[in-house]
């Protein structure tokens, strides 16, 4: 079969793609913040901007009437501690966020990052419980706890789907368990299993403020040279509860995607990380890419290595694209 007659003709294309990406496989991060009447753009990242619960709605609005029909928040409050007690409270703007969503939206899949990374001072992602050579040693059962008792809280606010991405041992059994016993056992969770301790969150922690203060998350996240690893933490993750399992980043990690997809059922998501979106926006902005032919590849690079689901700071304008070219 000659499949080159075929694509030579732009309405025949399609016909013989193997690969397509619709706007519902596709989550738009959003970053949420205290306060009132806020719309701070975030230097690092253009385009994306960190929103006060009030003016998150009409954000939210954009992005469903592009077609996407699902958000990821992140938190970053005003407070901080050592313990981050500010994501239990009434003060985390994660919680104001998904209460005024779910009010406004109810079709909306809402998923909730629940990690304590923005909530710390230190900017590690548990509790502590010493620090040995600039490197934490965490306070596990108080981790776990906290980490439960935030998807909690996330959930009894109206989140469709619950997101732990502290790469902390059993947080999804942790998790499930609670929710189960306070009688949310709909509420999915979406477990970052395959996280990996990587170069390009860079633009991420300017945005959620959640940098750490001292030494880094190798010793609790992947080692990019480990693929292994990851299947075994992403087998762990199912065995505790998880409903979708996460790779994170998706670029420098699409082996790790097929390999998922080639061993597991469950639903695999893709996190489209920050550096890899800010690149190509610092790299179209000086004229030496094509922003939005270079953003198509990638993502339908993460779709062909099995993603079922892309978190993606492309995602309104990806699903805009397809529309403006009637692919939809």
């Amino acid at each position: 079969m000659n499949l080159r007659r075929l694509r030579q003709k732009e309405s025949l294309r399609g016909l013989v793609a193997e690969t397509s990406i619709r706007p519902e496989n596709l989550v738009q991060p959003v970053f949420a913040v205290n306060g009132r009447g806020i719309i701070k753009k975030i230097e690092s990242m253009p385009q994306v901007f960190r929103y006060s619960p009030d003016k998150l709605p009409k954000e939210v609005e954009e992005i469903q009437k592009s077609g996407v029909g699902a958000v990821l928040i992140f938190g970053v409050p005003q407070e901080r501690d050592e313990t981050g007690r500010v994501a239990t409270s009434g003060r985390n703007p994660t919680v104001a966020a998904i209460k005024i969503l779910r009010k406004k939206f109810p079709q909306l899949a809402i998923i909730a990052d629940v990690c304590l990374c923005s909530y710390t001072k230190h900017g590690h992602c548990g509790i502590l419980k010493k620090v040995e050579h600039n490197v934490p040693v965490f306070d596990e059962k108080k981790t776990l706890r906290t980490l439960a008792e935030v998807a909690q809280i996330y959930a009894e606010a109206g989140a469709d789907i619950v997101a732990p991405s502290a790469m902390m041992d059993h947080q999804v059994g942790a998790i499930r368990s609670n929710l189960d016993k306070n009688g949310l056992n709909e509420v999915a969770i979406m477990s970052y299993s395959a996280k990996y301790a990587s170069g390009f969150y860079g633009p991420f922690r300017e945005a959620a403020e959640s940098s750490p203060r001292f030494g880094d998350r190798r010793g609790y996240q992947l080692p990019p040279p480990n693929i292994r690893e990851a299947l075994r933490e992403i087998e762990t993750d199912i065995s505790e509860g998880a409903d979708i399992v996460m790779v994170k980043p998706a670029l420098s990690y699409l082996d790790v995607i097929a390999a998922a997809r080639s061993k597991f059922y469950h639903p695999i998501a893709a996190f489209n990380v920050s550096g890899e979106y800010s690149m190509v926006k610092a790299a179209a902005g000086r004229g030496w890419l094509d922003e939005k032919r270079c953003a198509q590849e990638i993502l339908l690079s993460i779709r062909r290595a099995g993603a079922d689901i892309i978190i993606t700071y492309w995602a309104r304008n990806f699903a805009r694209w397809l529309e403006e070219e009637n692919l939809l």
